[in-house]
């Protein structure tokens, strides 16, 4: 959003002192940021949990099929790895849901909520400037007549353009006034809205896991008899698949 004063004619006389039009578009140009980082959130967030969710969706599609091969059906011991790989990813997918779930009610939903009073906000600047514009043509107006030589119809029109401004006058100052008074009061409110929802993103994380942790813990217990470390491991698998090079069906012509 962005907040651009109509062009008209200015009156000679200043309506609204430059230090008081100063600090309402240094308020409105907070607001204005504060809209913009909060759409972003939002949006981040939605993105975050989506990929979440199919990170894990994706993990117990490949525990599922890694249990479906059919190597499990000839290696018991296979058979029990993949079997304890499904459920620690289908446990891992089911707290992964659950963070997802409270994350959407207590960060994403809050963003959303928030983000949808700016329109209001702005609709209120938007008010003020207009009614200013008005402020400004009838001040002109006033001003107008008021260099006339003083005749008779010329002083009726004076009090009539006096008349007619009086009421835009008082309004334009009431409406500047709430803004003034409550742009800052909103901006900092964000403090105390936000607070509660960053304090539960960090723990729905930190269950999360701690959580993972566990399953993972007797993960590694139940499919690391062997007690072999990674560099091992690498070795093993190296000198299995050198085994599988040597073989005439995969030789290099």
């Amino acid at each position: 959003m962005s907040w651009i004063p109509f062009k008209i004619g200015q009156p000679k006389k200043q309506i609204v002192s430059k230090t008081v039009e100063r600090d309402f578009e240094r308020e409105y140009d907070k607001l204005q940021k504060l809209e913009d980082q909060t759409k972003k959130l939002h949006k981040d967030m939605k993105k975050s949990t989506e990929a979440d969710l199919a990170m894990s969706k994706a993990a117990v599609k490949i525990s599922a099929d890694l249990l479906s091969n059919p190597l499990c059906e000839q290696d018991q011991a296979f058979l029990e790895s993949m079997t304890a790989l499904d459920t620690a990813m289908r446990r891992m997918d089911a707290f992964n849901q659950e963070k997802v779930n409270q994350i959407q009610k207590t960060v994403v939903d809050p963003l959303k909520k928030y983000s949808s009073v700016f329109p209001s906000l702005n609709m209120a600047v938007k008010r003020r400037e207009q009614t200013l514009q008005d402020y400004k043509r009838l001040q002109a107006k006033v001003e107008k007549y008021e260099e006339k030589e003083k005749t008779g119809p010329v002083m009726v029109k004076l009090h009539q353009a006096k008349e007619e401004l009086r009421p835009v006058k008082d309004d334009f100052e009431a409406k500047n006034k709430q803004l003034l008074d409550e742009m800052p009061k909103f901006y900092q409110s964000r403090i105390d809205y936000f607070q509660p929802s960053f304090e539960a993103l960090i723990r729905a994380q930190v269950v999360y896991f701690t959580e993972m942790y566990k399953i993972f813990s007797e993960l590694t217990d139940q499919i690391d008899q062997a007690g072999l470390t990674d560099e091992q491991r690498e070795r093993e698998t190296e000198a299995k698949l050198s085994d599988l090079r040597a073989l005439s069906i995969v030789a290099d012509d």
